[in-house]
């Protein structure tokens, strides 16, 4: 939660510095990019096209990075109870030998 906010932080004040928009407009702009759907407002700055260019890659890196610590433990578990480590284990095993 907090790199969610500090992440959509860093989109409100960006927006608003480099782009001139209002602070509610700012929110609206980095929630939207921050969830993946795209920016309301047209930008108009050059400082605030290329901020926004880097605040969406900054973005899906954040979203797949927040999915993978949410998805890796029930991955681990779902393997676990496939007895997929097992498996691996004996092929580690028979190729020692």
């Amino acid at each position: 939660m907090a790199v969610v906010a500090g992440s959509l932080g860093l989109g409100v004040v960006g927006y608003h510095y480099l782009e001139g928009l209002p602070w509610l407009d700012a929110l609206l702009n980095a929630s939207m990019i921050l969830g993946g759907e795209g920016p309301v407002d047209r930008l108009h700055t050059i400082a605030g096209k290329v901020f926004a260019s880097a605040y969406a890659i900054f973005s899906g890196v954040i979203f797949l990075v927040a999915v993978s610590f949410l998805v890796a433990p029930l991955a681990h578990r779902l393997l676990h109870r496939l007895h997929l480590d097992q498996e691996a284990d004996q092929d580690r095993g028979s190729k020692r030998r």
